[in-house]
């Protein structure tokens, strides 16, 4: 089974505007802080999918994103078929519109967060490796993260393998 999604790293003053993930039932990524995004409907390109995303969202008009990379996740879960999400990974710190109530989010709470704080809160572990890509504007990549119950064991940046767990 796959699934094709997009994710914005939306910044401004060094900051990531991050969604908590604490209001949906049977969520995957309960308690854990990510980017704006979310499924492609039918139809709809990376840029076309992300823009509605952030919007519905965040209330907030993305005006300019950057294209930085796609992440391949790949999940082994006992007694549940391989799954496998490719991520459409983006940046921006161009946009008009402000948040006006934190908790409009269906999916969760929004919150301006400090860069250098992030590793500090709740997140996939694959989730630094694309963070540190992104705050050194790394060219566009391709990124594979792979998880075994929700521990990453291999992590492969543009066909190189990076990380292993031992």
């Amino acid at each position: 089974m796959s699934l094709n999604t997009s994710l914005c790293y939306i910044e401004k003053d060094n900051h990531y505007l991050m969604l908590h993930r604490v209001k949906k039932i049977n969520d995957y990524n309960k308690d854990k802080w990510i980017g704006i995004g979310g499924k492609f409907e039918e139809t709809e390109s990376p840029f076309e999918c992300v823009t509605r995303e952030v919007l519905e969202e965040t209330g907030l008009k993305i005006t300019n994103c950057e294209y930085r990379g796609i992440v391949t996740f790949v999940s082994y879960e006992k007694e549940s078929p391989v799954f496998t999400e490719y991520m459409h990974l983006f940046w921006t710190d161009s946009f008009e519109g402000c948040i006006e109530n934190n908790d409009s989010c269906d999916e969760g709470i929004l919150e301006w967060v400090p860069k250098d704080k992030m590793n500090d809160l709740p997140h996939w572990k694959g989730d630094e490796i694309f963070l540190d890509l992104l705050d050194k504007k790394v060219p566009f990549f391709s990124l594979k993260l792979v998880y075994n119950s929700g521990n990453l064991i291999e992590a492969i940046l543009n066909d190189k393998i990076i990380y292993t767990s031992c």
